[in-house]
């Protein structure tokens, strides 16, 4: 990847993200061709952090009936990464006011 940007495509924000924010660990959608390494590199040089640990899941897309026809469609499948900072550090993205 040459830009870090197309690394991250957004955060996720759900209350579980939110819980683990305060323990420095936050959560991305991630470009599926992406690897740990790539994930860090983009972390570090966008939010100017340091990331102690990135562990990434792949979660396929569910399976919808369309009531309307008898047919079925698909959501995308989507790659989350779970990246770690170092202690004391934060994103200020996901900090409240």
């Amino acid at each position: 990847m040459d830009d870090p940007r197309d690394v991250l495509i957004r955060p996720v924000v759900s209350e579980k993200s939110y819980a683990l924010s305060e323990k420095g660990v936050y959560i991305f959608v991630v470009d599926p061709g992406a690897n740990k390494i790539e994930i860090r590199r983009a972390v570090e040089h966008v939010f100017n952090v340091k990331v102690t640990n990135v562990n990434t899941v792949n979660r396929p897309g569910k399976r919808k009936r369309n009531r309307k026809q008898a047919t079925f469609g698909k959501r995308p499948d989507t790659k989350r990464a779970i990246v770690t900072l170092a202690a004391g550090q934060s994103i200020a993205l996901f900090e409240t006011s």
